[in-house]
């Protein structure tokens, strides 16, 4: 089977203040797996970057048990799902050392051309990669559902929060989304995710942010020209 397994023990960088692992810093585990998992595969950087074309990350998903602590022993897998013409679907699941599974998320990721940003043919370049079933998979990501938007914040990207694509990475989107609501923290725990990347942010670009809530579910999107992000966190009590 090709599963990705790998162990990690959350330090006191992977969490927040409340001693849970930071919501950006799980999409950061999960990213980190992603890649590695593809460059195992044989689907590294001389197929992609070295050739001018860049893994992207569509939309996510998140469902989530219980939040790993600070200093926590656990098991990280990932493994790839079939592919979907331009689409290539993730699963990943993190456990503790036990066999308890604390969550399980998915994601779409695709190839664009970096000079113009287009979605581009993946056998063009030769990338392929044989997807498996094991039966633990979670439902793949969707648009999340909108609820009424009631606060709008303005937002500039810096220069910390852009990576090596040139453009915001994804996971500084679960910081900005956290900075904005109270949810996270009056630390309420946070079930489910659902994230859609609609084009990018790019170094000292201007946001609107606005947001609402039902209850515990919090809605966030992100516009300059044209919309960028749309976020759904839902939280326990």
């Amino acid at each position: 089977m090709s599963m990705l397994i790998e162990g990690l023990r959350l330090r006191s960088k992977d969490v927040d203040l409340h001693r849970r692992l930071r919501t950006s810093r799980l999409f950061e585990l999960l990213q980190e797996a992603s890649i590695r998992h593809t460059e195992e595969l044989g689907m590294g950087r001389d197929k992609t970057l070295d050739k001018g074309i860049l893994w992207i990350v569509g939309l996510q998903r998140a469902e989530i048990k219980r939040m790993p602590e600070y200093d926590e022993e656990l098991l990280l897998k990932s493994w790839p799902g079939k592919t979907m013409h331009l689409f290539f679907p993730r699963y990943y699941q993190m456990e503790t050392e036990g066999g308890e599974i604390l969550l399980r998320a998915s994601a779409l990721w695709t190839l664009v051309d970096q000079q113009t940003r287009k979605v581009v043919f993946p056998e063009k370049y030769g990338v392929a990669i044989e997807g498996e079933a094991t039966g633990q998979e979670i439902a793949l990501p969707s648009s999340p559902r909108k609820l009424e938007l009631t606060e709008t914040v303005p937002f500039q990207v810096p220069y910390s929060y852009v990576d090596l694509n040139g453009h915001m990475n994804n996971t500084r989107y679960f910081d900005l989304a956290e900075d904005c609501i109270p949810a996270s923290r009056e630390g309420k725990p946070l079930r489910r995710i659902q994230t859609e990347y609609a084009s990018e942010a790019r170094l000292d670009d201007r946001l609107q942010v606005r947001w609402g809530r039902e209850g515990s579910s919090f809605y966030l999107q992100g516009e300059g020209e044209k919309p960028v992000f749309r976020m759904r966190l839902e939280y326990g009590e």
